[in-house]
């Protein structure tokens, strides 16, 4: 893994799948200043207007970078997942001095693709990062840990930053929010015969859920959230089903992973 926490880039190296070691000390906070020899490249790159956005879609969890893990002294625990997350607070970015080293998934560093390190969510996770002072938005897909400084919330890769115009700043204010890829905003709206396995207050409880009816080969698993009284529900639900299928079969076959049989839903 690399690390460094924002412009003031501090490096952090992997030593085992959920173990961190400082390189070195930090002993100040230079504010936008480049940390030793970080920094933009020489050849500036690609225009990032002419980078797309991450696509965000479905992923398995990266082998690494998600355990529990301690950095500075402190423990940090990643989230399970990703769903209903939010948070205000300063974006920095990280460049050439790790352009090429592994990150803390074991992927690559590319400072010229729209990526991103965040403390604990899940690696990978895809976030919109929308600039406070002037409303421009990136959506990246979070490959790495850190930012570790005060009040920093998400490092941007090179290109990314230069998109929100973050290079010259060396930090700004940011809204970070995940994009739930189940939910109606992310999914075109389906329509036809459907059947609800569960519904849940935790997304993390129907995410477990949904992993485990996708290993049965049952069909499209989506996560729909419904708001009712004011509280959030996490609906698991299979479907379309083809007319030519029997509704029958999918339910005991739901029913052998839940012990519930699964409520019959028409859109």
């Amino acid at each position: 893994m690399i690390r460094r926490a924002g412009i003031l880039v501090t490096s952090v190296s992997i030593l085992t799948a959920c173990g961190f070691l400082p390189e070195r000390p930090v002993t100040e906070d230079r504010g936008g200043a480049y940390y030793q020899d970080d920094g933009p490249p020489v050849e500036k790159g690609p225009d990032p207007s002419k980078v797309p956005d991450a696509v965000p879609r479905e992923e398995p969890r990266s082998r690494y970078g998600n355990a529990p893990y301690t950095v500075f002294g402190k423990r940090y625990y990643p989230l399970r997942s990703a769903m209903g997350y939010r948070e205000v607070g300063e974006a920095t970015w990280y460049g050439k001095k790790f352009h090429g080293r592994k990150t803390s998934s074991g992927e690559i560093y590319d400072m010229y693709k729209m990526t991103a390190a965040h403390k604990t969510l899940p690696l990978p996770t895809y976030v919109r990062v929308r600039r406070l002072d002037t409303d421009e938005t990136v959506v990246v897909r979070v490959n790495d840990r850190g930012p570790f400084l005060r009040g920093r919330i998400i490092d941007l890769s090179y290109v990314a930053a230069r998109r929100l115009g973050v290079v010259a700043l060396g930090k700004t204010k940011v809204e970070v929010v995940a994009i739930d890829i189940f939910s109606r905003q992310s999914l075109p709206k389906k329509t036809g015969r459907f059947l609800e396995a569960a519904r849940f207050r935790l997304p993390e409880n129907a995410e477990n859920l949904r992993r485990r009816l996708l290993k049965k080969e049952l069909g499209p698993v989506d996560i729909v959230p419904e708001e009712a009284e004011g509280i959030v529900y996490y609906r698991v639900r299979i479907g379309p089903i083809e007319n030519d299928q029997s509704v029958d079969r999918y339910i005991l076959r739901i029913q052998a992973e839940t012990g519930v049989a699964p409520r019959k839903v028409s859109e």
